[in-house]
């Protein structure tokens, strides 16, 4: 997080320091950084001049850096009605957008064939004869992938493992010939290319072999029957680093057994077997480009003490950050400004009426005070996406950091939009 660091003792982002941003619009607030944004993309370019990038919209979706990544070249991998609505508002083409999802509804079909999308990611066989009617009833013919689940396990949090058998996501490889064949018989419908997505947070390169070798075999085996595909959507999963990602001489050290992917191993190891199938080949990452790129800011409101526990309460919670009660996740959290050398344990947590509500658990950290800000780092990707109004909370601000400037990319949300899309019952 090279675009996130302490210049003394203070938190900076770019060249504005972290408590501007809080003055100026409050806390919670998501910040992130221009600069780590499109640097995190041109690395993919560089290792990968040969792929198409398309951005998964599920990490980030908002349409400031949506559009930051169109205006670079990027596609997006989309999955519902409204990701591929916010990505044309945000600039992108439709022959740069595909559609994945297991169940997709017939308005959100009828919608992607309308825009004329580059694919819809089939994922059963009774897909592909919905998307036939319904593009036929609109005098047009859908292109589409075959979505494969070649039974790879991802080696991630069971949650995000996308490409085993027990999976809801893709389709039996054998059940995926025998869609190929039928497709010839559909007369609204262009086949010609496969997807597969193993999974999530990804850190060892052997599972994405793995695929890329069956993607080869798989291949192989269309061209036996006759069938000839032009692209492959490999999918994303690159997975980042969350622990130890910022460094000040007063912070603590977690013992770091947290990976990331290889990227240069995987770019030498999956380039030249994709590439040998002639095909077009597609990349659809969404936590690499983003989750570096932000962070979540908050303020502590209290700290007590039990007879076995030390609590920071923050107003941060599983309403703006779900990822730690959700998976477990780890999340560095930082002072904003450095005050003290002195360490304790302590439970993170936010002000959410559960007790899965937490930020961090059993924790070392530099004790804390009421008022004291914290940074939850790496936080840029399923962060805001995921956030709720649980407890009629409100939604945070979004803020874009480019150099010494800043924008407001996302206003806070206020109580009058608790009741915006409601109506009193006339009973």
């Amino acid at each position: 997080m090279a675009h996130f660091y302490f210049k003394g003792d203070e938190l900076y982002c770019e060249d504005v320091p972290v408590r501007e941003i809080v003055e100026k619009f409050g806390t919670p607030v998501y910040i992130y950084s221009k600069a780590q944004l499109v640097e995190n993309f041109t690395i993919l370019k560089t290792l990968f001049p040969d792929f198409k990038i398309f951005y998964a919209l599920k990490a980030n979706s908002n349409p400031s850096i949506l559009k930051i990544l169109s205006e670079l070249g990027a596609g997006a991998d989309t999955v519902s009605a409204g990701e591929i609505f916010i990505a044309l508002a945000s600039g992108f083409k439709p022959e740069v957008i595909s559609f994945a999802g297991v169940g997709k509804y017939a308005e959100e079909i009828k919608f992607a064939i309308e825009k004329e999308i580059l694919a819809l990611n089939i994922e059963s066989e009774q897909e592909i004869f919905i998307v036939n009617e319904i593009a036929k009833s609109l005098g047009k013919k859908a292109n589409v992938l075959i979505r494969i689940n070649p039974d790879i396990d991802a080696q991630t949090h069971p949650y995000i493992s996308t490409g085993i058998k027990t999976s809801k996501f893709g389709i039996d490889p054998d059940e995926a010939i025998d869609i190929f064949k039928k497709s010839l018989t559909l007369s609204n419908v262009n086949l010609f290319g496969i997807h597969t997505h193993i999974g999530s947070q990804i850190v060892d390169v052997e599972p994405f072999v793995e695929t890329a070798n069956f993607l080869v075999m798989f291949i192989e085996k269309l061209e036996k029957i006759g069938v000839k595909i032009t692209h492959i959507d490999f999918g994303g999963g690159l997975g980042v680093k969350y622990k130890n990602v910022i460094t000040h001489n007063e912070l603590p050290f977690e013992e770091d057994d947290d990976k990331e992917i290889n990227l240069k191993l995987f770019a030498e190891q999956i380039s030249p077997l994709l590439k040998k199938t002639g095909c077009e080949i597609i990349l659809e990452p969404g936590r690499f480009i983003i989750a570096n790129a932000g962070i979540l800011v908050g303020k502590v409101l209290y700290t007590k003490k039990s007879k076995v526990k030390n609590f920071v309460v923050a107003d941060i919670a599983m309403t703006e950050l779900i990822r730690p009660v959700l998976y477990g996740a780890y999340h560095q959290v930082v002072p904003v400004e450095i005050k003290t050398n002195e360490i304790e344990i302590a439970d993170i947590v936010g002000p959410v009426c559960e007790t899965s509500d937490f930020i961090a658990r059993d924790r070392k950290i530099l004790k804390l005070s009421p008022g004291d800000l914290i940074a939850v780092m790496t936080a840029g990707a399923y962060g805001f996406v995921a956030s709720s109004n649980y407890n009629s909370r409100l939604r945070p601000a979004e803020v874009l950091i480019e150099g010494k400037n800043y924008y407001l990319i996302r206003k806070r949300e206020t109580f009058d939009d608790l009741l915006s899309k409601t109506t009193l019952a006339k009973t």
